[in-house]
């Protein structure tokens, strides 16, 4: 039975050249090789490549790496959760490439099946594919989306035995599992090794014959940055914020899997019950999201989609990033619950490019949008300037277009009807946007001022639809 040689965090960094591709594993900071990549920041190496999902934390694991100015690129889908990646694209000292978090995921399985390139719907007519081929099947718009290799992977795992087989704990799995199949040379960082024979075969996700070497090292919370702890989380919602919460969560029916964005639709969860009978899917890597746990972090809890410790409900299952997408792509999930920043009379969504700032953090928005059954927006009718959000064309970076089916507003409700040649397959055609509620104390003139999209008006109390253009 082959042996995985074990060696030190140095010893690991020493693998690693200049100029080199580096795939680092992690969500955030649960299970991130942060001992591996604190070790290679200790090496005059330069020139990286640096592959993740995102560039850790300030000063914590591969925002180590971009303080010490080692990184010369840096390929992921949400580069704005560390403000230190974002200073450093907009002093063009780091060459940031986004990609949509599913895209990541599957590249970097793709690189490790040997298929050179893939086709995927996520992303078409936006600003994230262009440059890219895209090419029509079934009618439906798809971008093609290369491999990634790197020349060496760091992950983490929880356990390994002596011949290098890999054991994950809990939502440790995103994208380690994908990238330890992925480089030339394989470094993981564990927990503890055991001897062969101890970890059972049906348990094992990784095979050895992926890794090459081992090296054990223990995590502690300081190492786990905003996970570490559900103080870092604590939230406080407002009245209209809760009764959204409460209106989307209206629309959800037992059985259903459902997805909750980062933001305001989180508040859902605090709402669902044992007995509602709906399964939270989060995207990196759970099914069967319970509350949010009264206290503790990441050392005893999963983590969601925001990085917030978790529960996990009975019945509920772990698997990796790739995984996770292939989930959304595949139809599995029936309902996604995402905030907006502006969404169109057409249904189209843009909800990931703040104005004024750098495009650097689209995460798993594009995947969600165009891949699940049926999408629920929820968001604030106005910025915070006043400024319509309900607009007739959507002027910010689209998410995904004529995807809309609920959009839920401190203010109203409205619906979205498809026509032929409308949706995300074909664009605008003839689409219908109906108000049918008012959100309580809101009158329909207020509703008005505030909605420069035209739409029609089926209140429940009402039977003629009213055509409301401004």
């Amino acid at each position: 039975m082959k042996r995985v040689p074990q060696i030190t965090a140095a010893e690991a960094a020493r693998l690693v050249k200049d100029g080199d591709v580096l795939l680092v594993g992690g969500f955030g900071m649960t299970g991130n090789p942060v001992h591996l990549v604190h070790a290679l920041a200790e090496t005059d190496v330069r020139g990286l490549t640096y592959v993740g999902n995102n560039v850790g934390e300030p000063g914590l694991g591969g925002g180590r790496l971009l303080r010490n100015g080692q990184l010369a690129r840096a390929v992921g889908s949400y580069f704005t959760s560390n403000p230190e990646a974002v200073t450093a694209a907009q002093r063009g000292a780091v060459r940031m490439e986004l990609l949509p978090q599913g895209s990541l995921a599957e590249a970097l399985r793709a690189g490790g099946a040997g298929i050179p390139a893939f086709y995927t719907p996520t992303a078409a007519g936006t600003l994230v594919a262009e440059g890219r081929e895209v090419r029509d099947f079934a009618g439906v718009p798809h971008v093609l989306v290369p491999a990634i290799r790197g020349h060496v992977a760091f992950v983490r795992a929880w356990r390994a035995d002596t011949a290098g087989n890999l054991v994950y704990r809990m939502t440790e799995q995103n994208f380690n599992k994908a990238m330890a199949t992925a480089a030339d040379v394989v470094v993981a960082e564990v927990e503890e090794i055991v001897p062969l024979g101890a970890l059972a075969p049906a348990a094992i996700y990784t095979p050895g014959a992926y890794v090459d070497y081992l090296v054990q090292a223990h995590v502690t919370a300081a190492e786990l940055g905003s996970s570490a702890s559900m103080a870092a989380s604590a939230h406080r919602p407002d009245a209209a914020r809760l009764a959204m919460a409460r209106r989307a969560l209206a629309e959800l029916k037992p059985g259903d899997v459902v997805n909750l964005g980062i933001g305001i639709p989180t508040l859902v969860a605090d709402l669902i019950g044992p007995d509602d009978g709906i399964l939270l899917h989060t995207e990196n890597g759970m099914l069967g999201v319970g509350p949010s746990p009264a206290e503790g972090g990441a050392l005893d809890f999963p983590v969601n989609a925001g990085k917030i410790p978790v529960t996990a409900l009975p019945g509920s299952s772990y698997f990796d990033s790739a995984d996770s997408f292939a989930m959304i792509r595949g139809g599995h999930v029936d309902v996604a619950i995402m905030g907006g920043l502006e969404v169109d009379a057409a249904g189209n969504l843009a909800n990931w490019a703040v104005p004024g700032k750098p495009l650097l953090g689209v995460g798993g928005a594009m995947d969600l949008a165009s891949g699940a059954r049926r999408l629920i927006v929820m968001m604030t009718h106005c910025a915070s300037d006043g400024t319509p959000k309900v607009v007739p064309a959507c002027t910010l970076p689209l998410t995904a277009r004529g995807v809309v089916d609920v959009l839920i507003t401190d203010l109203a409700v409205f619906t979205f009807a498809y026509g032929p040649g409308s949706g995300p397959e074909h664009g605008a055609g003839d689409v219908r946007m109906t108000l049918v509620e008012l959100m309580p104390g809101v009158t329909l003139d207020a509703v008005r001022a505030r909605t420069t999209a035209p739409f029609e008006t089926r209140l429940v109390d009402a039977t003629p639809a009213v055509d409301a253009t401004p």
